[in-house]
């Protein structure tokens, strides 16, 4: 009995060792040279409300594709190709964005990033189901989300200093070479190892058991609270980060890879330890406090932005981020998938409340970048910020039925 508890902790690791670094490396994988676009296009004589379109572009199209790939992650058998397949498309994407800086090439760049990274998250929440079950879910994706914001923070970091040493083709190469890194690691997971049926959300007691129909989604009173939530914050937060970096660019505070590098790696490394404190207060007790707390932190983000600018203002500003987007990562796809439980349907509602949440993320770079072309940086802050309290009202005014997950 103890060799063979023994042998099942080895197997056990040797399947999670591989799925904790395709989150390490997918990290600059899944969004290319994304994080740099915006100062990229900059340098390139690009004003503010142009790189916000563009970018919107690309965030509506991975909104209105996500929804539909849960269901079809859900229902596939092939897990590991939902990874494999979408990161050599932003691999391919991000090299586009620097041979042309023509808008439409931008455009359909982003538009391909944005369709491949919806695939990605989803993805990886089914392959870790399927791996773990329900019952090891939340903490080993609070793991994976840990690993993540290294990966994130790490790759970042790499970025900025080759970006300023050697130009944005060196930023683009290490991405492609974290993405190889990625899709190997992908393929050491032995696809007999992901369950197929936990992996969707089907009732783990019961084998006979059918998925549950489409309509599941528009009845579930919680899934649709903690989308509208998360699309106000978003609509909010997705752009303050850009146009933070664009401000001290512009202001001549800072210089672009190097700025936008260390605000990435601030908001990354406070999101490795918050993603292990979420996961760690939601294992007795429901997701209502983590995310309510990733809500308040908006506000707070918009008003400091507002004072501070350049090398200043960017660690406050950052570790907000971090603590909202880093509750959100652990909180998000646990709650999704602690309320679904036994429906089937955990990628597709992973995919919908994605869907929702970036109405808000599409729109944000768009609305903030006009507004700030209009009125200045400053007051655009504030009231990104203020969408935040939108979220906070919803969260607390539905607190009976979201307190259940």
């Amino acid at each position: 009995m103890r060799v063979s508890k023994k042998n099942e902790r080895s197997d056990k690791a040797a399947r999670l060792w591989p799925l904790l670094a395709l989150n390490f490396f997918m990290a600059d994988m899944q969004s290319g040279i994304g994080p740099f676009v915006g100062v990229f296009l900059q340098a390139h004589g690009w004003a503010s409300g142009w790189i916000g379109t563009a970018m919107t572009m690309g965030n509506v199209a991975g909104m209105l594709i996500t929804t539909p790939i849960g269901g079809f992650i859900d229902a596939s058998r092939h897990k590991r190709a939902w990874v494999i397949v979408p990161g050599v498309a932003v691999v391919i994407a991000s090299a586009l964005i620097l041979l042309s800086q023509n808008f439409w090439a931008v455009a359909a760049s982003q538009i391909a990033t944005s369709l491949a990274g919806a695939a990605i998250v989803p993805a990886v929440t089914g392959i870790t189901l399927g791996i773990v079950k329900q019952k090891g879910f939340n903490r080993q994706n609070g793991r994976n989300q840990a690993f993540n914001h290294a990966g994130n923070m790490v790759g970042a970091a790499v970025s900025g200093y080759l970006g300023w040493k050697y130009g944005y083709t060196a930023v683009f190469l290490l991405a492609a070479l974290f993405g190889a890194i990625a899709i190997a690691c992908v393929l050491l997971i032995p696809a007999d190892a992901i369950d197929n049926r936990a992996a969707r959300g089907t009732k783990e007691d019961d084998p006979e058991s059918q998925p549950s129909g489409f309509t599941v989604l528009a009845r579930h009173k919680a899934l649709l609270v903690l989308a509208l939530a998360l699309a106000a914050f978003h609509l909010g937060n997705a752009a303050i980060l850009p146009l933070y970096g664009l401000a001290a660019v512009a202001d001549g505070f800072a210089k672009g890879p190097d700025f936008v590098a260390t605000t990435i790696v601030i908001a990354q490394a406070v999101m490795i330890v918050t993603s292990i404190v979420g996961m760690r207060a939601a294992e007795n007790r429901s997701y209502w406090p983590v995310l309510l707390a990733s809500f308040l932190a908006l506000p707070l983000r918009g008003i400091l932005a507002f004072f501070l600018t350049g090398w200043w203002g960017v660690v406050p500003v950052q570790i907000l981020d971090g603590i909202g987007a880093g509750l959100q990562s652990v909180a998000v796809p646990g709650m999704v998938a602690r309320s679904l439980n036994g429906t089937g349907r955990i990628n597709l509602g992973q995919g919908a409340v994605i869907t929702v949440q970036g109405i808000g993320a599409s729109l944000s770079p768009a609305l903030g970048g006009w507004i700030a072309q209009w009125i200045g940086y400053p007051p655009t802050f504030v009231l990104l910020g203020a969408l935040g309290l939108v979220s906070v009202a919803l969260w607390v005014g539905f607190a009976p039925e979201m307190k259940k997950y």
